[in-house]
């Protein structure tokens, strides 16, 4: 089947009893059994929870994998991912990481024996020599956040697979729409549902798909003990976000083409950094791997005062953190999504003040790219 026939119909079947074409929402929290050992597959809603697996295959699905497990957010699916690890186990890591999983990995996982080292994964040679005898795990965001590096997801996992090394992509930014880690070589794949699946800025929640069946029973077992379970709410939002992923992801892709272009040609605006545009180091690499840009755009307006200028001038635009919703946001990378990363690593990194990131709507362009013209107009 396509995608757009998969996002709307695996795991969706009619509902057996009443014949609904939605799935319910099954919210309990217990199920009766007929008598001992015996039940309908489901015994506690921790364990599992009928709209939950609804959503766990479709997702799966789409991301050409075997198995899906949803938790309470992508911070908790990516902190599960890692309890597949030991203490004395050493990480890889993208050295552009949203700032939220670096504080997680910092001042978090390393308290556990974790131990962690940030490479520029869009350079292998730069991974390469990153790895250590106790490295287990290469983990993964393409395109990053915020300053859209690529890296080339089958080079990564060939150079994993022959360290014996796990790969695990974060996909949050592209969406399985427009991107397939596992068909490209990865393990593992996460997500932020928060984001571009559910797609309308109304509940969080987070997925770790992938095909070993071995890993898959741990990350199965680690999701029943540790509890961080997407509630039957939030599965059935998503549920309803994902129906419409296909549509949403190419209007998102239009709108952002159209507007990098636009802050390219910009004469306040110092740099964008968007994998559609020809002058991105890694568009020909973006453009063989990905089947679309997307909407995530940062532009470098010269100082934090600038930034700021664009910040409380805008209208359409919301200034808010998250990304990937129907309506467009705008936001301030050093000091929102990335305050937890110290300053030096943000300077390096190219998160300066003046750094602005724009999660683009699916609003009329037009109207999109009159708001920032505007607000770009009060830059002295």
């Amino acid at each position: 089947m396509g995608f757009s026939t998969d996002a709307i119909h695996v795991g969706q079947e009619p509902d057996p009893a009443t014949g609904a074409i939605i799935v319910p929402i099954y919210q309990t929290s217990t199920y009766v059994q007929e008598e001992l050992g015996k039940h309908k597959g489901y015994e506690y809603a921790r364990t599992s929870n009928p709209t939950r697996s609804a959503l766990e295959r479709n997702l799966a699905c789409l991301e050409g994998g075997r198995y899906g497990y949803a938790f309470t957010s992508g911070m908790a699916a990516i902190n599960a991912l890692m309890t597949l690890l030991k203490s004395g186990d050493h990480v890889v890591a993208s050295h552009n990481l949203y700032g939220g999983s670096f504080r997680l990995f910092e001042r978090v996982l390393k308290d556990f024996g974790l131990s962690f080292t940030y490479a520029n994964t869009s350079r292998l040679p730069d991974v390469e020599r990153a790895v250590q005898p106790g490295t287990r795990l290469l983990y993964v965001e393409t395109p990053t956040n915020p300053v859209m590096e690529i890296t080339d997801i089958a080079a990564a996992a060939a150079l994993a697979h022959s360290r014996g090394l796990l790969l695990a992509v974060d996909n949050t930014f592209m969406s399985p729409y427009f991107q397939r880690p596992l068909e490209l070589g990865a393990d593992l794949v996460l997500h932020s549902t928060t984001k571009y699946l559910n797609g309308h800025s109304d509940g969080v929640g987070g997925a770790v798909i992938l095909n070993d069946s071995a890993l898959a029973e741990r990350l199965k077992f680690l999701q029943n003990a540790a509890g961080a379970i997407l509630g039957p709410f939030d599965s059935w939002l998503v549920l309803r976000g994902v129906k419409t992923l296909a549509v949403r992801m190419r209007q998102h892709d239009a709108n952002g083409q159209a507007i990098a272009h636009f802050l390219a040609a910009h004469p306040k605006v110092r740099k964008v950094y968007y994998p559609g545009l020809p002058t991105h180091p890694q568009h020909d690499l973006a453009r063989r791997q990905m089947k679309g840009f997307g909407g995530m755009i940062a532009f470098e307006t010269g100082s934090l005062e600038n930034a700021k200028t664009v910040l409380r001038s805008v209208r359409l635009c919301a200034l808010a953190e998250s990304l990937g919703g129907v309506e467009t946001l705008i936001s301030h990378p050093a000091t929102m999504t990335h305050a937890s990363v110290p300053p030096e690593d943000r300077d390096r990194l190219g998160i300066t003040g003046g750094l602005v990131r724009i999660s683009v709507g699916i609003e009329d362009v037009e109207d999109l790219i009159a708001d920032l013209d505007q607000a770009l107009a009060r830059i002295p």
